[in-house]
C-alpha cells in the first residue's frame, strides 16, 4: 500500500521557521519525483515545491523562492520542506505527493498524495 506521512506542521511567528517531512512507503522511492503543494482556505491547491528522483533537480514556486529549500534522503525514503522567512500568506495545509513525471508542479501529474500538515503563520 502506497502512504506518503507529512509532519511537522504548527503554528509559528512570521518570520520563523518550519521544517516539513514526507515520509513515503508502498513503492520504489528511488524512482518518483516528489512535490509539496498546499490549499489555504478559499483557496486553490497550489504547487510549491517538487525534486526529481534522478538528479535531485528542484523546481519553486515564484512565491516561496529563496526562502524555501526542498531536499530528499533516499535512504530514509524522506523528502524535508525546509521553510524560512515565514509570511502570514504561507498558512495553508501542505501535502507531499509522488509522480513518475520528472519535475512538475500540476497537482494532476501527481498519483498519490499525504493527508496533509497544518501551518499555520501567525502576523
Amino acid at each position: 500500500e502506497v502512504q506518503l506521512v507529512e509532519s511537522g506542521g504548527g503554528l509559528v511567528q512570521a518570520g520563523g521557521s518550519l521544517r516539513l517531512s514526507c515520509v513515503a512507503s508502498g513503492f520504489t522511492f528511488d524512482d518518483y519525483a516528489i512535490g509539496w503543494f498546499r490549499r489555504a482556505p478559499g483557496k486553490e491547491r497550489e504547487g510549491v515545491s517538487c525534486i526529481n528522483s534522478s538528479d535531485n533537480s528542484t523546481l519553486y514556486a515564484d512565491c516561496v523562492k529563496g526562502r524555501f529549500t526542498i531536499s530528499r534522503d533516499n535512504a530514509k525514503n524522506t523528502v524535508y520542506l525546509q521553510m524560512n522567512s515565514l509570511k502570514p500568506e504561507d498558512t495553508a495545509v501542505y501535502f507531499c505527493a509522488s509522480t513518475i513525471v520528472i519535475l512538475s508542479l500540476a497537482p494532476g501529474d501527481y498519483d498519490y498524495w499525504g493527508q496533509g500538515t497544518q501551518v499555520t503563520v501567525s502576523s
